[in-house]
């Protein structure tokens, strides 16, 4: 007879959904023609009840897909908690532009975000502080990292405790350094997961869920460099910086694009030094970017 357990899905490949069982590993299995009648594609991050068929090949089927808290556009995904974004903070010097764009997306879909700036023994206190500076006090959390020194691992650990977080960052940033540092010393059941969903067919490049310890899970997820939100209107684009949301309301306008109108309260703070000028020119870009999208 079958057994039936509840697991999380670690990854999904070529119709295959890899299904962490906590205290027993990792079974592969296939979703229930079931989901396909009803168009629900299960996603990484899904909890789920299996029906083991085979214990001891750790195959089985999904039969459930249990409720969402949440599923995101990209990357699609289930169940996050939060995301993490990873910038190295020089080697390569962080692009601001870059990171703005990720934060939007997350602001788009309701995600906390927490930033990382890694390779913080390459600048000063004062340097660095200049980064933190910028982003909280747009209320984004700001934590530095070494992955070579090993500083900074169990503040990032504390904030990641008991939660399923989203990790991005672009290349060279140091990101799977700080992953490996992240999970504990010898842990078998992360080396066995590694390896079956590592083996044979299943190598494409798709988002993973890593175990770091019960009910704390990392997700890798591929790189981001476009700001792709479907229905995003250059109008709407200011409600995603949350600095500017107190001084809208000083804005002479309403309806005011806070790029060439007089008397805008946006602009009178960024000139007051109130809101990064760095934000802002960032700002201007995107707007400038979503004005120019073609509408199909």
């Amino acid at each position: 007879m079958d057994k039936n357990m509840q697991g999380k899905i670690v990854k999904g490949i070529s119709g295959f959904y890899y299904v962490h069982v906590a205290g027993s590993g990792i079974y592969e299995c296939k979703a229930k023609g079931i989901f396909r009648n009803q168009k629900i594609k299960p996603l990484v991050g899904d909890n789920v009840t299996i029906a083991v068929l085979d214990e001891e090949q750790m195959l089985g089927n999904i039969e459930e897909i249990l409720p969402r808290e949440n599923a995101l556009i990209r990357p699609a995904v289930a169940n996050i908690d939060q995301a993490l974004v990873i910038f190295a903070a020089a080697k390569p010097k962080p692009n601001f532009n870059l990171l703005d764009r990720f934060l939007i997306m997350m602001e788009y879909q309701k995600v906390p975000v927490t930033i990382c700036f890694n390779k913080c023994d390459l600048l000063t206190g004062e340097e660095l502080h200049a980064f933190s500076d910028v982003y909280e006090q747009c209320g984004y959390p700001v934590v530095y990292t070494s992955a070579r020194e090993q500083r900074g691992i169990d503040v990032l650990l504390e904030r990641l405790e008991g939660k399923v977080t989203s990790v991005a960052g672009p290349s060279g940033v140091g990101k799977s350094s700080l992953i490996n540092c992240l999970q504990p010393e010898r842990q078998m059941e992360t080396g066995a997961i590694s390896r079956k969903i590592e083996r044979g067919r299943h190598t494409t490049r798709h988002s993973e869920i890593i175990p770091i310890k019960e009910q704390t899970y990392i997700m890798d997820t591929p790189g981001f460099s476009t700001l792709d939100i479907p229905g995003l209107e250059k109008e709407d684009l200011w409600w995603y910086y949350p600095e500017f949301e107190e001084y809208e309301p000083n804005c002479r306008f309403k309806g005011c694009s806070h790029i060439g109108e007089p008397d805008c309260g946006v602009k009178e703070a960024v000139e007051a030094g109130k809101i990064s000028r760095l934000r802002y020119e960032n700002y201007r870009q995107l707007y400038q970017e979503l004005k120019e999208q073609k509408k199909y």
